[in-house]
């Protein structure tokens, strides 16, 4: 198992970081119509995330939960999604596959670009379900 690394964020983000990341830890249990529907949701009012807000929140929460560091990437991209939302913005939160071999990833993206994902990783998988700033 590869724990990703991040710089410590400012110590006013890290409570909301780790409530973020507790919040997503139960709604990543959550049946995956519902988990849209709760983020749809969630992601009202919220104008769109930039790049830079979304890597913050990303950084944030991979620094505050081992979870969200670790293999976990469900519970990392909701606990960015939510944490950018605590901040007033929503990025655009995307789950995918990829056939050959078979896998499934989770993350959060900005105009359509992975943020905080190894290059070409994120861009390999086709996005079967998103949910995106409301513009």
């Amino acid at each position: 198992m590869r724990l990703e690394s991040a710089d410590p964020p400012p110590w006013p983000l890290r409570p909301p970081a780790v409530l973020a990341a507790a919040v997503a830890r139960v709604l990543t249990r959550l049946p995956p119509a519902r988990l849209r529907r709760v983020l749809t949701f969630a992601s009202r009012g919220a104008g769109p995330a930039s790049a830079a807000q979304a890597l913050r929140a990303r950084n944030a929460v991979v620094h505050v939960s081992l979870a969200c560091a670790g293999p976990r990437c469900l519970q990392r991209s909701v606990a960015a999604a939510l944490l950018c939302r605590l901040g007033g913005t929503w990025p655009q939160w995307c789950t995918g596959v990829v056939t050959e071999p078979f896998g499934a990833h989770a993350w959060v993206a900005v105009d359509g670009e992975p943020v905080g994902e190894a290059d070409a990783h994120a861009r390999a998988f086709h996005v079967i379900m998103s949910v995106p700033p409301r513009r």
